[in-house]
């Protein structure tokens, strides 16, 4: 097991509650994948952008996963739903919970945290 390093993603201004998902890619298990970072009831949070239900990207529109009231994370082909704050599935065709990827809030910038199974991407 490597070190986990911590990679700046964005600063927090950019991460506004229930608004727009900043994306970033990461190397997930070998494959490289979409991710997305929210800001929920004023606490940041990350996933990858991969439906549980079918593995393919959520958004509905680029970086919009929250659905009108802010609530809940949907998946746009066939609407499973997802606890914002935990990933949990909230309802709809979900199997299981999305994979999160741990942040850090500090000094104004946000950070993500590589895993044993999760990496930078490589330049």
């Amino acid at each position: 097991m490597g070190d986990t390093q911590q990679i700046p993603l964005c600063n927090g201004r950019e991460l506004v509650d229930g608004g727009v998902a900043v994306p970033f890619d990461v190397v997930y298990a070998g494959q490289t994948c979409r991710a997305f970072a929210i800001r929920h009831q004023g606490i940041v949070h990350a996933y990858l952008n991969r439906c549980t239900h079918v593995a393919m990207e959520m958004d509905w529109q680029p970086n919009r996963f929250f659905d009108d009231t802010g609530r809940w994370l949907l998946c746009s082909t066939h609407g499973a739903a997802y606890q914002p704050d935990t990933g949990a599935c909230a309802g709809g065709p979900c199997r299981g919970g999305l994979v999160r990827i741990a942040l850090t809030e500090r000094d104004g910038v946000v950070h993500w945290h590589t895993d044993y199974n999760l990496q930078p991407v490589a330049f």
